[in-house]
C-alpha cells in the first residue's frame, strides 16, 4: 500500500487588519517541556512517498528565511499567499529534509523494522525514545518514537495492535499524563492507527491495565479519560489519570478549513496537561506531517509572547534534526502561518462566566453612557471574514437565482445542503440552505431562508430527506408590510406540496412561541413528527427586550432533539442569516456554558461567518448574544435541566 500525502496549493484565507489580539496581551514565560513524537505501525507495512524537494545548486548555498515580527506578520502572510502560494511552497522546499549526522541503526536492525509502518520514517538514534529493557530482549527497548525538545516531547506512531503494549509502556515509564491524538482511526476507507484504548470497562496491553473513566464528544475534538495502571509481579503500583485529547475535525485530504478548532484544541491541551507531568505524546499516523504542524504552532505561540516574533523557517529546520520530514506538506506549512496569523490578530476571546459582567462593562465602557466603541470595534474584526463569492457557484447559477430571497446570502459550495435530484429534472438539488456545526456534532443545525411560494416543495424535501424532526422560524410572515416567510404549513387539516402531504396536528401556545405539532408523508414512505417552534418575541426592529424567552426556545428545542434524536435542526428567519445565527450563536454558547463554565461569542460567531455569510447581522444582535448568556448565568439555577 503507498501513501500519497501531496502538497496543495494554499489555503482559502480570510485575512483581517491587526486590532488588538496579542499586540495588547501581556508575554507569558515559554515552558520547556519535551514532546514525545510518535508514528503509527499498522498490521502491513506501508510507505510514505514524500514530496520531493529540489537540492540546492551546487554554486548557491541553501537559502535561509529570517524570524518575522509581529507587526509584520499580515503583511508577509499576504506576500507568501500571493500567486497561489508560490512563496510559501519555495520557503518550504528550502527546508532541511533531515540531519544530515542523524543515523537510524537502531530502527533499521531486522527485529526492529516490522514495528516501522513507513519504513522511510524513522527515529534517529540520538533522539529516539529508549524503553526499559528488563528481560534483555532483543529490540524490547525499540519504540518509533523521538524526542522534541519543545512543549511538547514524544513524536510517536500510531500504535498497532502487537505495539499497542510498547506504546503503554513508554506512557507509563515517562510518566505521561496526556496524549494528542491527530488522527482518526480510519480515512479514505483506509486504517490509520489501531484503536488502543477500550471503549468502555478495562483492558490490559502488557502490564498495563487501561480503564475508561469518562469521555466527552465536542464537534473538533474527542476527550478520554483513563485509569492506568501498571501491573507486575511484585504487585500493582499506584495508578494514575491519563487524558486523551483527539483531533477529529483534520479532513482527510488537506488541512483545516479554518484554524479556530485547531487554536481551540491546543488550549485545552495545554490546561489539562498537570504542571510536573512527563512529556506529552503527540501522534498522527506516520508521526510527521499533522504532528509536526501542531507541535510547530505551539511553539510559534510561546515564541510570539515572549519575542514578538515568530522562526517558523528557523524551528522547522531545527526540529528536523529531531525526526526527520516533520511538516510534511507545504499546505501543512502555510496552515502554520494561518493559525499564527488567526491568534495574532484575534487573540484569545474566550472567556470564563464569572468574568463575563466585567466584560460587558469593558465593552459598553458604562462610565460614559451609551459609548459602544468597545462593542462595535469587536464586531468590527468580524468584517475580516471574507464572504468568498467563489465558492457560492451553485447558488448563483442562473436557474437557481430564483430560489434566492436574498441575492447576498447564498450558501457556500462546500457545505450547503444537497437535495436528491429529482428524475429527469436539472438543478433541482439546491435549496438556499447552510449546514452549520453544533457544539458538540458537526452539521447539527440547517441555516435556510423563509421559504418562498416556488421553493416550500424544495423545503419540506429537505426536512423529509435529512431527517429533521425540528423547525424554529424567527420571523413573522409579514414584517413592515413585507412578505418574510411564504406560510409553508396548514394552519388546519393538510396541505399536498409536490410529494410531501403535512397535516396540523395541535397547535400550543407558550409564552412567546407558538409550538405546532404536524405529520409529514413522503409518498410512499411512512410519516414523520415535526416539531415547529414559532418564536414571536422578535420585534420587526431591532432585538428582544430580554433574554428569557430566546432561553426557553433553546431549551425546548433541545428537550425535543433528545427525544427525537440529534439530526440537524432546521433554523429561519427571513433571509437565513441575522437572526438565525444569533440563535444557533447562542445555542452553541449556551451548551458550552453549561458544560465548561467557558463562552468565546466572537469566536463563535466568527465560526459561524465561516460558514454563511453575515451570520449575526448586527451589532444589536452580536450584543444580545452577550445579553443573553449573561441573563441565562444569573439565572442559571431555574434552569438544571437545560442539556
Amino acid at each position: 500500500t503507498t501513501v500519497l500525502l501531496s502538497g496543495g496549493s494554499g489555503v482559502r484565507v480570510p485575512l483581517g487588519v491587526p486590532c488588538g489580539g496579542l499586540a495588547s496581551r501581556p508575554g507569558c514565560p515559554l515552558s520547556l517541556r519535551p514532546y514525545a513524537l510518535s508514528c503509527w505501525v499498522g498490521s502491513e507495512q506501508q510507505t510514505v512517498v514524500l514530496l520531493p524537494q529540489p537540492p540546492p545548486t551546487a554554486a548557491a548555498a541553501p537559502k535561509r528565511y529570517s524570524a518575522i515580527s509581529l507587526e509584520c506578520l499580515e503583511d508577509e502572510y499576504r506576500l507568501r499567499s500571493a500567486d497561489d502560494g508560490k512563496l510559501f511552497r519555495e520557503e518550504y522546499n528550502a527546508l532541511p529534509a533531515s540531519y544530515a549526522e542523524g543515523t537510524c541503526e537502531e530502527a533499521n536492525k531486522d527485529h526492529n523494522q516490522e514495528k516501522n509502518r513507513y519504513p522511510n520514517i524513522l527515529p534517529y538514534d540520538h533522539s529516539r525514545v529508549v524503553l526499559e529493557d528488563p528481560d534483555g530482549i532483543p529490540g524490547s527497548d525499540y519504540i518509533n518514537a523521538s524526542y522534541i525538545d519543545v512543549n511538547f516531547a514524544l513524536h510517536w506512531t500510531g500504535p498497532k495492535q502487537d505495539t499497542v503494549a510498547d506504546f503503554w509502556r513508554m506512557i507509563w515509564e515517562r510518566k505521561t499524563a496526556t496524549i494528542v491524538m491527530l488522527t482518526n482511526l480510519k480515512e479514505r476507507k483506509e486504517e490509520k492507527c489501531c484503536q488502543y484504548w477500550p471503549d468502555q470497562g478495562c483492558w490490559s496491553y502488557g502490564n498495563i491495565r487501561v480503564a475508561v473513566e469518562d469521555f466527552t464528544v465536542l464537534v473538533d475534538y474527542t476527550i478520554r479519560k483513563f485509569c492506568v495502571q501498571h501491573q507486575a509481579g511484585d504487585g500493582s503500583k499506584a495508578p494514575r489519570l491519563v487524558t486523551q485529547m483527539h483531533f477529529t475535525s483534520w479532513p482527510d485530504f488537506g488541512v483545516p478549513f479554518s484554524p479556530i478548532g485547531m487554536l481551540k484544541f491546543l488550549k485545552k491541551v495545554k490546561a489539562v496537561n498537570p504542571p510536573h507531568a512527563g512529556p506529552i505524546v503527540v501522534h498522527c499516523s506516520a508521526g510527521v506531517g499533522r504532528t509536526g504542524t501542531f507541535i510547530v504552532i505551539d511553539a510559534m505561540i510561546d515564541m510570539m509572547h515572549m519575542e514578538q516574533k515568530i522562526d517558523v523557517f528557523g524551528f522547522v529546520s531545527k526540529i528536523r534534526d529531531q525526526r526527520s520530514q516533520l511538516v510534511q506538506t507545504d499546505m501543512q506549512y502555510s496552515f502554520i502561518y494561518l493559525a499564527l496569523l488567526e491568534y495574532y490578530l484575534y487573540g484569545d476571546t474566550e472567556l470564563d462566566v464569572c468574568s463575563l459582567e466585567g466584560h460587558l462593562q469593558k465593552l459598553h465602557n458604562t462610565s460614559v453612557p451609551l459609548d459602544r466603541v468597545g462593542l462595535e470595534e469587536e464586531f468590527r474584526k468580524l468584517t475580516n471574514v471574507r464572504i468568498m463569492k467563489e465558492d457560492m457557484r451553485t447558488g448563483n447559477l442562473p436557474a437557481n437565482m430564483k430560489k434566492n430571497r436574498v441575492l447576498q446570502i447564498i450558501p457556500y459550495d462546500f457545505n450547503r445542503v444537497i437535495l436528491s435530484m429529482k428524475r429527469g429534472q436539472e438543478f433541482t438539488d439546491y435549496i438556499n440552505a447552510s449546514f452549520i456545526d453544533g457544539y458538540r456534532q458537526k452539521d447539527y443545525f440547517i441555516a435556510t431562508q423563509g421559504p418562498l411560494a416556488s421553493t416550500v416543495e424544495d423545503f419540506w424535501r429537505m426536512v423529509w430527506e435529512w431527517k429533521c424532526h425540528s423547525v424554529v422560524v424567527l420571523t413573522e410572515l409579514q414584517e413592515r408590510e413585507q412578505e418574510k416567510c411564504f406560510q409553508y404549513w396548514p394552519a388546519e387539516g393538510s396541505m399536498t406540496y409536490g410529494d410531501c402531504t403535512v397535516e396540523a396536528k395541535g397547535d400550543t401556545l407558550c409564552d412567546t412561541f407558538n409550538l405546532r405539532d404536524m405529520l409529514l408523508k413522503y409518498e410512499p414512505q411512512e410519516t414523520r413528527l415535526i416539531r415547529h417552534f414559532h418564536f414571536h418575541g422578535w420585534p420587526e426592529i431591532g432585538i428582544p427586550t430580554e433574554g428569557k424567552g430566546m432561553i426557553d426556545l433553546i431549551a425546548a428545542v433541545q428537550k425535543q432533539q433528545q427525544q427525537s434524536g440529534n439530526h440537524p435542526i432546521v433554523v429561519h428567519c427571513s433571509a437565513g442569516a441575522g437572526r438565525t445565527g444569533t440563535f444557533i450563536a447562542l445555542s452553541n454558547i449556551l451548551e458550552r456554558v453549561k458544560a465548561e463554565g467557558l463562552l468565546d461569542v466572537f469566536q463563535t460567531v466568527k465560526s459561524l461567518r465561516m460558514q454563511r455569510p453575515h451570520m449575526v447581522q448586527t451589532v444589536e444582535q452580536y450584543d444580545f448574544c452577550y445579553r443573553v448568556v449573561q441573563d441565562f448565568v444569573d439565572i442559571f439555577s431555574d434552569y438544571a435541566n437545560f442539556k
